[in-house]
């Protein structure tokens, strides 16, 4: 996926490939944060971070990215291929499903609209690949807020799954259902 630019109401999105070491300090301080705390990664160290995201660098079937608001790092982005990682056996996939996660970084000056800006860059950045269909998300049932946003950028609610950290709420966002509610074709 290229390094493609939006201009949202907030500011200018942008996206670069994740670095695992010289991300790992900044990525430490969001997944820490009480605000991430569905990112289950609260009592994560340093050196445990650095090692999650070079596996992901290894992993040619889960991508991360850092999401740049105004060129400063503002959010990550997770994306996966749902047939080898998180949803194994717990769906049945479709050629052209892919997974993501995403995490705005904790700020003391919240911007009204910037999640859901946010949300809505990361969804059209994987329609970009022709080769996406659909994107699949499972956050936590609990987590009302991301429901909130995931549905007003098209997914819609499938079923209560159980994986093997959380209930998850698995939801999935076609092209068309993305292109009715926000407007934007990717």
């Amino acid at each position: 996926m290229n390094n493609v630019t939006a201009t949202a109401p907030v500011g200018r999105l942008s996206f670069r490939p994740l670095d695992p070491l010289r991300d790992a300090e900044l990525l430490h301080r969001w997944v820490t944060h009480p605000k991430a705390a569905y990112w289950m990664m609260q009592e994560a160290r340093l050196v445990d971070v650095e090692r999650a995201y070079m596996e992901i660098a290894a992993d040619e079937h889960h991508h991360a990215l850092l999401g740049l608001h105004d060129g400063e790092p503002a959010f990550l982005v997770e994306y996966y291929d749902p047939r080898h990682r998180e949803l194994v056996g717990l769906y049945e996939p479709r050629p052209g499903d892919v997974g993501m996660h995403f995490l705005v970084a904790p700020t003391d000056r919240p911007v009204h609209g910037f999640t859901r800006a946010v949300i809505t860059a990361v969804v059209a950045r994987l329609f970009e690949d022709p080769a996406v269909d659909r994107v699949v998300v499972e956050p936590d049932v609990s987590n009302r807020a991301v429901h909130t946003l995931n549905e007003a950028v098209g997914f819609v609610p499938e079923r209560e799954i159980q994986k093997p950290e959380k209930r998850a709420l698995l939801s999935f966002c076609t092209r068309e259902q993305f292109a009715s509610a926000t407007g934007v074709t990717a």
